[in-house]
């Protein structure tokens, strides 16, 4: 066998993307085809890594979607503990559950740091995404995988918005659908954190307008700058005072130890991601409206006929829990708001797994 050429194996000082040349783990593969985007550009030739647990029934319908939120991917323990597997939230004794990683993404499907037809890796070229052009994606992967209808979507954030584009252009595709800490619309707040993470991105000097792909170093900082800022607006402002406060972190760098921690944050990050797909991802929820060209956001909404759980973080100030009532308000079949209560904000899905456990309950 030989040894993989250069433009597939590229240093961790480049980018964090999973790249063809690396060891696939659980992931499988399977090719779309092409895909019109809603900005009229034809993206070719995609590839969507997924994995799945658990097992097909003969009638086809215990087939469970995973929407992955902006950093996440097809491997929800990864991401999403104790939530996935025998006797969990998503029982894989019981169900059928799939998790594409979401085009644009870089972690197997086709996104930026993807090698594109010419042989080059897309870089600048990778066209800008909308959320309706990633389920457009998912409505052909579940096509290509052979799956009629799923009995739930579910999705945090991201992938909450998802889901909801599930519900309002494909609701004979799915049952019904859960949608946690997410929302209707992208709000003028969420755009304006996003943008200054944007910024960030494009100013490091490494980013080369996107095409750093070739170059020894690309824009690491920037990305970390930009999950530093995020990260403060996944959590809430009392854990870091009282988790942190004022103290130092006790080393020879003089950081106050809040510093510590999301400078750990960054670097975690930059060992699995890739700054391209963090700008098309965030530019894409920025694109959110789920009511754009459909007469607005109350007639979306009401408009969806199949069973909605909505379920909201009490303490979440990036998607704060007035846009969840939002949707369970005016959506016909939505269930009872379910309102978790969490000391970790928008991250509290990820830690309150009972809680979490509990709600999934709620609609399978």
């Amino acid at each position: 066998m030989s040894a993989p050429s250069a433009k597939n194996v590229l240093s961790p000082e480049v980018t964090g993307a999973w790249l063809e040349s690396y060891d696939p783990g659980d992931r499988k593969f399977i090719d779309i085809g092409f895909l019109l985007l809603e900005n009229g550009q034809t993206l070719p030739d995609i590839t969507i890594a997924y994995q799945t647990w658990g097992t097909l029934n003969a009638a086809g319908d215990n087939a469970i979607l995973i929407q992955h939120a902006m950093t996440g991917w097809s491997d929800v323990p990864g991401w999403w503990p104790s939530m996935v597997g025998p006797g969990l939230a998503f029982d894989s004794d019981k169900y059928f559950i799939v998790c594409p990683n979401v085009i644009g993404g870089c972690q197997g499907s086709t996104g930026p740091s993807s090698i594109a037809p010419d042989g080059k890796r897309y870089g600048s070229r990778f066209p800008a995404l909308t959320i309706r052009d990633m389920v457009a994606a998912e409505i052909a992967f579940t096509d290509a995988i052979g799956i009629k209808k799923y009995k739930l979507a579910v999705g945090p954030s991201l992938g909450g918005m998802r889901s909801l584009e599930w519900a309002i252009a494909h609701p004979d595709r799915v049952e019904a659908i859960c949608t946690i800490g997410s929302s209707a619309v992208a709000t003028g707040d969420q755009i304006g954190t996003a943008s200054i993470q944007i910024r960030a991105i494009k100013s490091d000097p490494y980013f080369a307008g996107g095409d750093y792909y070739e170059a020894p170093r690309g824009p690491i900082e920037g990305m970390g700058i930009a999950r530093r800022i995020a990260h403060l607006t996944y959590r809430t402002e009392s854990e870091m005072d009282v988790r942190f406060g004022r103290e130092l972190q006790g080393d020879d760098t003089g950081r106050y130890a809040v510093e510590s921690y999301l400078d750990h944050q960054a670097t975690k990050l930059a060992q699995r991601f890739d700054a391209n797909t963090y700008i098309a991802l965030t530019e894409a929820m920025n694109s959110h409206d789920i009511g754009r060209n459909r007469g607005g956001v109350v007639e979306a909404l009401r408009a969806i006929t199949i069973p909605v759980l909505v379920v909201s973080i009490d303490t979440d100030r990036l998607f704060p829990p007035r846009l969840q009532v939002e949707i369970a308000d005016l959506v016909p079949q939505a269930k009872k708001l379910v309102v978790i209560s969490s000391d970790f904000g928008h991250d509290g899905f990820l830690v309150e797994s009972e809680a979490m456990t509990a709600a999934i309950r709620g609609i399978i």
